[in-house]
This record gives C-alpha cells, sequence and structure tokens, in this order.
C-alpha cells in the first residue's frame, strides 16, 4: 500500500509558546501515532523556534550590535533544539537524524516521521517545509500555529480584521509582503510563499491546537482555517 507523505510546519508558538507546552506535544504525539497506525501516512514535520528563538534573540540585541545573519543563527538553533525534543519523544517511530540540510539530507522512507529543522540564515522554516515538501512529492504544507486562519491584519491589534477561507497566493502575499527578516511573525513566510507559489503547492494555515481539524484537513474534509492556493 502506498503511504501519503504529509509535511507539517509545526510553529514554534505550539512547541514553546512561553514554557515548553508537555501538553500540547504529548496530544499531537498521540494524533501522529494514531495515523500512523493507519498504515497510510508518513510525516515529514518542521519545528519553529518559538518563544526560544524571540528570548535569545531579544538577549543578543541588548548585549551587542550584530547582523541579521547572526540572529538568524540563533534562532535557527532554537528550532534545532524543538526538533530534537520532537524526535526524541517520537523514539522509535522517529528517523534518528535531524533534517537540517533539505537538499542533501536523506529522507528515509522506512520510518513513519522524520523531524526536520532550521537551516542557514535567510531561510526559515517554513521555506525549509516547501523544500521538502517538493522533494518528497507532497501536494501542500500544513502550517501549523496558534493562529486559526489568515486575516488581513493582525486579529489581536484588530479585533475587527476580516478572515479568509481561501487565497490565492498573490492576494497572500499582499498581506505579508515580500521580505523576510528574522523574528519576522506571520502566518507564512514571504520567501517559502513565493517558492510554494512557484512550486504549485498549497498551503493550509491552521490552528494546531486543533488536531480534529487538522485531521479533516489530511482527509481532504476541510474544515477551520485557510487555503492558500
Amino acid at each position: 500500500m502506498k503511504k501519503e507523505t504529509f509535511v507539517i510546519s509545526l510553529g514554534g508558538s505550539l512547541i514553546v509558546p512561553d514554557e515548553i507546552d508537555a501538553v500540547f506535544l504529548k496530544k499531537f504525539v498521540g494524533f501522529i501515532r494514531k495515523e500512523l497506525a493507519g498504515g497510510r501516512s508518513r510525516f515529514v514535520i518542521i519545528t519553529g523556534g518559538g518563544r526560544t528563538t524571540r528570548r535569545y534573540q531579544e538577549a543578543t540585541r541588548k548585549i551587542a550590535p550584530v547582523t541579521s545573519a547572526d540572529l538568524d543563527w540563533v534562532g535557527l538553533y532554537a528550532s534545532r533544539l524543538n526538533a530534537q525534543l520532537l524526535r526524541v519523544v517520537f523514539g522509535k517511530d522517529a528517523y534518528g537524524e535531524i533534517i537540517t540540510r533539505p537538499w542533501q539530507d536523506v529522507i528515509p522512507r522506512s520510518y513513519g516521521v522524520v523531524v526536520a529543522a532550521g537551516w542557514k540564515p535567510g531561510w526559515s522554516t517554513d521555506y525549509i517545509a516547501v523544500q521538502l515538501a517538493k522533494r518528497v512529492g507532497a501536494k501542500r504544507v500544513l502550517n501549523l500555529s496558534n493562529v486559526a486562519r489568515v486575516y488581513e491584519k493582525d486579529p489581536r491589534k484588530y479585533p475587527q480584521a476580516r478572515s479568509f477561507n481561501e487565497l490565492s497566493w498573490p492576494a497572500f502575499r499582499k498581506i505579508v509582503g515580500n521580505v523576510w527578516r528574522p523574528g519576522l511573525s506571520v502566518p507564512f513566510d514571504p520567501i517559502a510563499s513565493q517558492l510554494a507559489e512557484k512550486a504549485g503547492l498549497e498551503v493550509i494555515i491552521v490552528d494546531g491546537h486543533d488536531l480534529a481539524n487538522v485531521g479533516g484537513w489530511m482527509r481532504g474534509s476541510g474544515g477551520e482555517g485557510t487555503i492558500i492556493v
């Protein structure tokens, strides 16, 4: 039986919203293992850095003047730390190495879960997710974060901001812009968005806390969230 490969960009806001959210991670691991038990799925999961990234980058700025590349290095190692955490808690279900080079590293098909993390300055974990989706032949990226859908403006600042069920890539990029910088907080990285559009990939923005809803998107029934095509 041919297995479908799902690529998940797991936002750091879910892993480390402030402290490490062990309750969420336990639920997430259980959800993925349940999907694996069906024998029809395998997963490539890319981890963000979350609050750990923000804390280290903020501290770095206070201590000394640094380049954007240096800030990115700090952030991507937070991503790698989260990736190691996820790899370890998946145990034997996960490949024993973290994917950090999206073009060169081997992505074995004999494991149910392969975990990836930040690569190098200038490229976000969203960008890595798109590159890996291209490599494994996935048609979409599931972007899990603490945001339920795409809004025209930050809903925390603008409660009346309009949200979207579906957006074209050009329309989405009008919202997020075309420039990446360290610490940028948007539903999906602008540079990764350009690559996804060029590759003909769909990206689904969904609240990762609602795992039943995530499962609906995986099975093609849709649900709460925004699909970008």
